[in-house]
């Protein structure tokens, strides 16, 4: 059993990245709703209790029993975990003469285990608006700030369990050492034994899936992207051949990518079936304009393809799919155990005919650290490497009416963008990019003779996640030459911009 860190989320912005730093510590964590009822069990090493927009002031305050638990295992409250800790302990907690954010200098008061080889003063992020202003009886003030007399805090109680508090975030890039601060935590006092790396997940993973699973079949929809690729080639190695594989061509794929993806998968033993629904697709999309009436279209028309090939293959009796941890993460709210706040965007509403058991092998790991465990597993870099891409495909980059033409057009010039992004090694440097097609013709001249052609656009961001996302800045000479080479080799495309806005206000793709 690996160790374990539980992080009560109390519905910070932050709170992922708390988890982020934990796991590249190689300790094990997980993110659970404040309100959740906590199954204490061997491998818990300790608690983190995250941020919040809230105030430990508010009539409605998001509490837990953190006496109960501070005497059992070691505590770490962050921000709001460190508001409410002084305040349930007697402390007290009042609104700041001014909202706190951005930089200050953290000043170590008494040295402590949680700051081993911490510089003091050391850069950390604030991000409040209350401020603790009296620690309860008992209390250690190990830190300060310029503007902060209460920033770091311990308590340890008689069977040496010790319960700290720090006001900053250690979690954000911005905090130099919060990191070190973290890992001093989880190591030094907590007592981790940092054994959660991608060997030890891949073979507890491969043993999990054959007990989950044994002589059963499993059925997958592939899309050749790096999550699902992983998680198959996962299960592949738990079950052999009772992997089947399914991927379909609905038409809106990038270039070349159906006989691409294919050939990956076998080629990498993968159990894979290729269906062409091109045509299928393209007539559902008929006539539609509306972007979430054509999201809808392809999922209904996804589910019947994948369902009628499903009952081809007898005996099937679970459904794996490539989800994620931010996948579930993101279908809870704080404000109450199983609330959905975001739609599961893997499930995709599979007919309940199916009756089919979840295999989900990647629900624990964050997208970096699936990329870590497919190089583990020896998958191709250039499916690890390989930019996001959104399950409606072309069809939300195609603004207006989907037809076979304007996908062709499409293909031909994102393939022209993408191998230039990649000939000139821009393309690990970039999150995301893609091509949107306008619903606008311009005239342009090409020769002596006139045209009026379509306009293309090309997109490129930097992100960590795609919740935020900035444009990138990519060379002028760089798009210069993806211009003329499109606007050269595509016919029925004149003319080329380039899309310079950040998320928010705008979003990634166009649809």
């Amino acid at each position: 059993m690996n160790d374990k860190i539980l992080i009560l989320d109390f519905g910070s912005q932050y709170t992922q990245l708390i988890a982020r730093a934990v796991r590249e510590a190689n300790v094990y964590c997980e993110i659970v709703p404040f309100n959740k009822e906590i199954q204490s069990d061997a491998g818990l090493k300790g608690i983190i209790l995250s941020g919040s927009p809230f105030s430990v002031n508010d009539d409605s305050m998001l509490s837990v029993d953190i006496k109960s638990w501070a005497k059992k295992l070691p505590v770490l409250g962050i921000c709001y975990g460190a508001q409410l800790t002084a305040k349930l302990f007697g402390g007290s907690v009042e609104k700041s003469d001014k909202r706190e954010f951005g930089r200050a200098a953290f000043t170590i008061l008494e040295k402590d285990e949680i700051f081993d080889t911490v510089s003091s003063p050391s850069d950390v992020w604030m991000s409040h608006s209350d401020s603790i202003k009296n620690l309860p009886d008992d209390f250690k003030l190990l830190g300060t700030t310029g503007s902060i007399p209460v920033a770091a805090f311990k308590r340890t109680f008689q069977n040496e369990k010790v319960i700290y508090g720090l006001q900053f975030h250690p979690e954000v890039y911005h905090s130099a050492e919060g990191k070190k601060i973290i890992k001093n935590f989880l190591v030094n006092i907590c007592g981790c034994k940092q054994d959660w790396t991608p060997a030890h997940f891949i073979s507890d993973t491969i043993q999990s899936l054959k007990d989950q699973i044994g002589n059963g079949k499993v059925i997958m929809a592939l899309s050749g992207g790096v999550d699902s690729t992983v998680a198959a080639t996962l299960i592949h190695k738990a079950i052999g051949k009772n992997l089947f594989g399914i991927f379909v061509d609905n038409g809106v794929l990038r270039k070349d990518e159906f006989e691409q993806v294919i050939a990956t998968c076998k080629s990498i033993g993968l159990n894979i079936t290729g269906i062409d629904a091109k045509e299928h697709f393209y007539t559902k999309l008929a006539g539609k304009t509306d972007p979430e009436e054509k999201r809808k279209v392809i999922g209904r028309s996804f589910i019947e393809i994948f369902d009628k090939e499903a009952h081809k293959i007898e005996g099937i009796d679970f459904l794996a799919q490539g989800t994620i941890y931010p996948d579930v993460i993101e279908s809870v709210s704080v404000h109450g155990p199983s609330v959905t706040i975001k739609s599961h965007h893997n499930v995709g509403g599979l007919p309940d005919t199916m009756k089919l058991a979840l295999v989900e092998p990647l629900r624990a790991l964050f997208k970096d650290e699936v990329r870590k465990v497919g190089a583990e597993l020896g998958i191709p870099n250039e499916i690890l490497a390989r930019h996001p891409f959104p399950g409606p495909g072309l069809a939300i980059r195609i603004l207006g009416e989907v037809t076979e033409e304007k996908v062709r057009l499409l293909q031909q010039a994102d393939a022209i963008y993408i191998n230039a992004l990649k000939k000139h090694n821009l393309y690990v440097s970039v999150w995301q990019a893609g091509t949107m097609l306008l619903p606008v013709k311009s005239v342009g001249v090409m020769g002596d003779e006139r045209t009026y052609e379509f306009t293309v656009v090309l997109r490129a961001v930097t992100s960590v996640d795609g919740m935020t996302a900035d444009w990138a800045h990519l060379p002028y000479e760089f798009l210069a030459y993806v211009s003329n080479e499109i606007i050269n080799n595509v016919r029925g495309i004149n003319r080329v911009v380039y899309d310079i806005s950040s998320k928010p206000p705008a979003t990634i793709e166009w649809e």
